[in-house]
């Protein structure tokens, strides 16, 4: 059978693990392997549906992901040792999916308008208090955590994160700080507890809100950090000013076309000399964002380059005082959420069920796999409105 053949064809040019292939009509093909009666594939590929390569010329990386998500395609074994054989292997894979005449579409970006980009943060985010709170740690904190060792918890990791923030923000009594798209409201519980500052955190999650101004008020916080619902934007119109704003994980939400409003908005709230932490996704290039992730996780997002970055920043006047990448602690943040994912499972399919357990497992191994393999990491940028010569001299006060 054609199909058959050229799905044997790429299998065969995959360099790595043993691993074993099951096809709709239940043949079986070995790979990567001598023939030998020692056979131990790492991981098995059920392919139960005979599998249209029409449609996957049409849009490669959203039906083969699709497939998965209906129980078409499906796997067995060491997921880890998969992931790292596809990303090894993603040059030759790419290549045959232009051989296969593949359509350029699932290349552009998506555009968005303002309520657009609300309606994709809410309809990720406010998914529910009660799945995220499954398989994160008790910080509630969805975003890149800060490993010290690699067999820190992920509770631990995500402490130190939000104190490694902090100390760059070289907080100091009296400081007023904006959360911009301030999640469950962690960092802004601990500047506040930590530091005994005032803290503004904004989101446009419902959920977040609720969950938020839940924990503040059993803390017994709620004269030191406000959560509200408001886009920054609206914000910045209000004549708001602070000494200090971070924005964790929420930048890629931005979209591309609005860079240039978010650091206007930022120049706007942040007092002269002050000091604004982004912490974001980065790509190496412009690249846009996976079409697959456009369309069920994140729609209207945009991963912005390191570069596209630095180049706003000196059209508001902003000066960068420090860059960090620590994209491969997002890979290690990410196996923890799958661990932990992976015990859930259960329970995440009796509240939606089997496709959205499936999509979300792949989320997850896909970004995982990204940041451990891929053009993808984590900046955390350190810049001033205008000159601050107040700073330490040296970085020693980021780790004392």
């Amino acid at each position: 059978m054609l199909t058959k053949k050229i799905l044997d064809k790429i299998f065969s040019q995959l360099e790595g693990e043993e691993f074993k292939v099951v096809y709709w009509d239940g043949e079986e093909q070995s790979f990567n392997t001598d023939n030998s009666s020692n056979f131990n594939p790492a991981f098995t590929l059920y392919i139960n549906e005979k599998i249209s390569l029409n449609q996957i010329r049409k849009n490669p990386q959203v039906e083969i992901a699709e497939a998965y998500m209906r129980g078409d395609v499906d796997f067995e074994g060491s997921y880890k040792k998969l992931i790292k054989m596809i990303a090894e292997n993603s040059a030759s894979l790419k290549n045959e999916a232009e051989n296969l005449g593949t359509y350029s579409e699932w290349k552009t970006q998506k555009d968005a308008s303002f309520s657009e980009q609300a309606e994709g943060v809410q309809k990720h985010y406010d998914l529910g208090n009660d799945f995220f709170s499954l398989w994160q740690d008790n910080t509630m904190t969805y975003s890149c955590a800060y490993f010290k060792n690699k067999d820190d918890s992920l509770e631990k990791a995500q402490q130190q994160k939000m104190d490694h923030i902090l100390k760059k923000l070289n907080i100091e009594s009296g400081d007023r700080m904006l959360d911009i798209g301030c999640g469950w409201g962690g960092l802004a519980i601990k500047a506040a507890e930590e530091y005994d500052i005032d803290v503004l955190g904004i989101t446009l999650s419902e959920e977040q809100v609720k969950g938020a101004n839940e924990k503040i008020r059993q803390k017994g916080l709620s004269d030191k950090v406000k959560i509200i619902k408001k886009d920054y934007r609206k914000l910045a119109e209000e004549g708001e000013q602070f000494d200090k704003i971070v924005s964790v994980g929420m930048f890629e939400h931005v979209g591309k076309e609005y860079i240039e409003e978010y650091f206007s908005a930022v120049k706007s709230m942040l007092k002269k000399g002050g000091l604004s932490l982004l912490h974001s996704i980065t790509h190496l290039r412009e690249d846009p964002t996976h079409p697959w992730i456009q369309k069920y996780i994140f729609p209207w997002g945009y991963i912005p380059s390191l570069r596209e970055i630095v180049w706003h920043l000196g059209e508001q006047s902003f000066h960068l005082l420090d860059a960090e990448n620590i994209g491969f602690h997002y890979a290690l943040t990410l196996e923890k959420w799958l661990e932990n994912y992976e015990q859930v499972t259960d329970q995440v399919r009796e509240k939606f069920d089997e496709e959205f357990v499936r999509m979300w497992r792949m989320f997850l191994m896909g970004a995982m796999s990204a940041f451990r393999y891929g053009d993808t990491d984590v900046h955390q940028v350190l810049f001033s409105s205008g000159k601050n010569i107040e700073l330490p001299l040296t970085r020693d006060y980021m780790y004392n």
